[in-house]
């Protein structure tokens, strides 16, 4: 995937918007203030951080090398994707896509709803 294809995954969920709170090479995603992903460079490679399930996030770093705990994130609930190629596009974008309804199934009903998604 090539960070364009990343970023326009990203900016595509619902009410999502991009800020720079940490520079213009660290892309921040929100919903609703609330941020799901950060997208950018580390060491020559594309890495995005997502929110993510503890358990789920274990058992991603045993079979993805390319997965690791959240670079300068909450280790427990982020994980940070380098993209080499070793992580199919699908994976990636399922975590994306969990990486927000987590973020959503945080916030009350009224902002659930105005979202259009009822968790």
């Amino acid at each position: 995937m090539t960070f364009e294809t990343i970023r326009n995954y990203l900016l595509a969920k619902p009410q999502t918007v991009e800020s720079f709170p940490f520079g213009d090479n660290s892309h921040v995603f929100k919903v609703k203030h609330k941020m799901f992903a950060l997208l950018g460079h580390r060491n020559d490679l594309i890495m995005l951080n997502l929110k993510c399930d503890p358990a789920e996030a274990a058992a991603l770093r045993d079979v993805f090398p390319a997965i690791t705990e959240g670079y300068h994130m909450d280790k427990k609930h982020w994980i940070s994707i380098y993209f080499d190629g070793t992580v199919p596009q699908g994976e990636v974008e399922r975590l994306i896509d969990n990486s927000y309804l987590l973020v959503i199934s945080k916030m009350p009903t009224k902002d659930q709803q105005s979202l259009g998604i009822f968790l």
